[in-house]
């Protein structure tokens, strides 16, 4: 079970060790909701795939504050562990588990509830809007399987065990995926179809993820724990509560650009959806190094190595600069033909240079987006929690501020330049504070 390659071998090898099966993990993720997309466009209608699109910007909020809950709450698991106070490590597990089992089933039913409403606000157009709702109330369904996996991954993260949660992870996008082609192609359930994939896919790959945690840690600390502490889902929540802010920041400013592009009508979402699941790729390894870095800085902090943290934090960087080039390159050479895949041959003109212009745009900023994320993954690993929620608010201000009101008067592009410009103010504040070595000090 012991697991301590993170706070022995060289910091480039173990975040990349680390890092790896989260990012291809994550990738998964993204290719079986791209292939919602996809399956859409080209074998139900330009207007399914608008739909989908239209609710991704939502359904991402509930992924994003499923993952950074999870990550919040794997920091304290990942300085217990590096400290070897296992008992402590189980007990908040089980807090975890449990407080985010009863936020999920709440958040499901709001989600339900107000499905028509949302949407409606988000200036869905009238051409898919029922279509939308049907896909969002059967994934609002499968809201508690979401938040238990999420939840889970981030545990056996931080214990160290990334590759497991990358072998559930291609489990369950190869199943979505079949039962996506199935259910559209050969039932003909059309959007219905695509929703009632992902909750049977979510809900097997929970179900085994569960059972095979329990039986992982059964064997780790044999005196009796509790099953639920108010104490430690405090110390839990100053952690959990900025980190699912940091982690939703970009799917709020999603939403909100998602708002403002609706108003546009469904051809020219259509295209920015498209875009929009190529994107959701493209920020997998920031998203995967910046989680890596954390789990990376509470255990080294939990073992009192400093050193090795501020290694680390360039170890990352140093990954982070690689993955932008990568992506630069591809998204400059096959933008057109990425966006063709989406939309098919029948696919309006407007959908696809809506599409293309985005994605030529956003190539050149993606390394902004990872070096916030290291060195917000490392404020969060240390706990340092305070300047971190600033400056996502900060970046989410300047999201809403030139979505909502430059877009509408000079023009969809102003949602574009609100995207980088956000990620890079948001580094320099959390750069800023992790300058100041005060991150070193904070107590959990």
């Amino acid at each position: 079970m012991k697991n301590n390659y993170l706070i022995q071998k060289k910091p480039f090898t173990a975040l990349l060790i680390f890092s790896f099966p989260i990012i291809i993990g994550n990738l998964f993720q993204q290719i079986y909701t791209m292939a919602d997309s996809a399956i859409a466009g080209r074998f139900v209608s330009e207007q399914a795939l608008a739909a989908i699109g239209a609710s991704y910007s939502l359904t991402n909020i509930f992924i994003c504050i499923a993952i950074g809950g999870g990550i919040g709450a794997s920091v304290l698991v990942s300085q217990f562990f590096g400290a070897q106070e296992y008992g402590k490590m189980k007990i908040s597990i089980y807090t975890s588990l449990i407080a985010f089992l009863v936020i999920s089933i709440f958040l499901s039913g709001i989600g339900i509830f107000f499905s028509r409403e949302i949407m409606i606000l988000l200036n869905t157009p009238a051409d898919c809007l029922d279509l939308a709702i049907i896909y969002l109330n059967i994934y609002f369904l499968a809201l508690p399987f979401l938040f238990m996996y999420n939840v889970l991954a981030a545990m056996f993260n931080a214990l160290g065990k990334s590759q497991i949660t990358l072998y559930f992870l291609i489990f369950s996008s190869v199943c979505n995926i079949i039962l996506d082609l199935v259910f559209v192609t050969h039932l003909n359930m059309g959007v219905a179809g695509l929703a009632w994939a992902t909750l049977i896919a979510q809900g097997v790959s929970a179900i085994l993820s569960f059972l095979f945690f329990v039986r992982m840690i059964r064997g780790l600390y044999f005196e009796r724990t509790l099953l639920f502490s108010n104490k430690l889902l405090a110390s839990m929540s100053k952690i959990a509560l900025p980190s699912i802010l940091q982690q939703s920041t970009v799917a709020i400013g999603m939403m909100l650009m998602q708002s403002v592009v609706n108003s546009f009508g469904s051809e020219t979402l259509a295209g920015f959806s498209a875009a929009m699941r190529i994107e959701s790729i493209c920020v997998v390894p920031m998203i995967g190094i910046g989680n890596a870095v954390s789990s990376y800085t509470a255990q080294n902090i939990g073992a009192n190595q400093y050193k090795r943290v501020i290694e680390g934090y360039h170890a990352a960087n140093k990954i982070v600069f690689a993955c932008a080039i990568i992506i630069l390159l591809l998204l400059e050479r096959f933008n057109r033909p990425i966006i063709a895949f989406f939309i098919g041959v029948d696919g309006s003109a407007l959908a696809a240079s809506t599409g293309q212009d985005y994605l030529r745009f956003m190539g050149w900023f993606f390394v902004l987006l990872g070096l916030k994320m290291i060195v917000d993954g490392l404020l969060r690993g240390a706990g340092d929690m305070k300047i971190f929620t600033i400056a996502n608010l900060v970046n989410l201000f300047i999201r809403v501020a030139f979505a909502v009101i430059l877009a509408p008067r000079y023009g969809i592009s102003m949602v574009w330049f609100a995207v980088p410009i956000g990620w890079f103010a948001n580094w320099i504040i959390s750069f800023a504070q992790y300058s100041t070595g005060k991150w070193k000090q904070i107590q959990i």
